[in-house]
């Protein structure tokens, strides 16, 4: 296997930078070179062979997705990209559906023209103490949980799963 693989990220208080480390990690581990950066610090995708895509949902929509892939637009067109969102969406013990399908909507509208080989949502994490006093209000108000409700293993079951479509090993 061999590949340069950027998974690049948009993070507000670190819950989505977190993911995206786990994402490089498991990708490392499946012997893809995998190197993490925040989308205002990527220039460039010259000498990538993949690009990962990650971004928290906020307002319903991917934070800074949609501008980083207009930017970048002509060479993600000539790669292979996989993206993820992360939300507080999915979480609790009967997340709804409809829900869950726009914030997929959101995930996949905010990467077009790219047809992703792969996309996914993940619970995140919602720390009030990483939030100014107008998001916490806000995250009363609307009665968003609060904690770290990632789930490391389906994380890391979904960058394996990803590993091969940019190796070009996929069965």
């Amino acid at each position: 296997m061999a590949g340069r693989i950027l998974v690049a990220y948009a993070t507000k208080h670190g819950s989505t930078a977190g993911v995206a480390e786990a994402v490089a990690r498991e990708l490392a581990a499946a012997g893809l070179e995998a190197a993490g950066a925040e989308f205002p610090a990527v220039d460039s995708l010259e000498g990538y062979d993949g690009v990962v895509l990650g971004a928290p949902i906020y307002a319903g929509k991917p934070l800074d997705l949609a501008d980083f892939v207009a930017r970048h637009r002509e060479a993600l067109g000539r790669l292979p990209v996989a993206a993820f969102a992360v939300g507080i969406t999915p979480v609790g013990a009967a997340p709804k559906p409809e829900r869950i399908e726009q914030a997929r909507k959101a995930l996949i509208d905010a990467v077009e023209p790219l047809r992703p080989v792969a996309a996914a949502l993940f619970a995140g994490a919602l720390d009030p103490s990483k939030m100014g006093l107008a998001e916490r209000a806000v995250t009363r108000l609307i009665g968003s949980p609060t904690g770290d409700f990632r789930d490391w293993d389906a994380i890391a079951a979904w960058a394996r799963e990803v590993a091969p479509r940019f190796a070009g090993t996929e069965e």
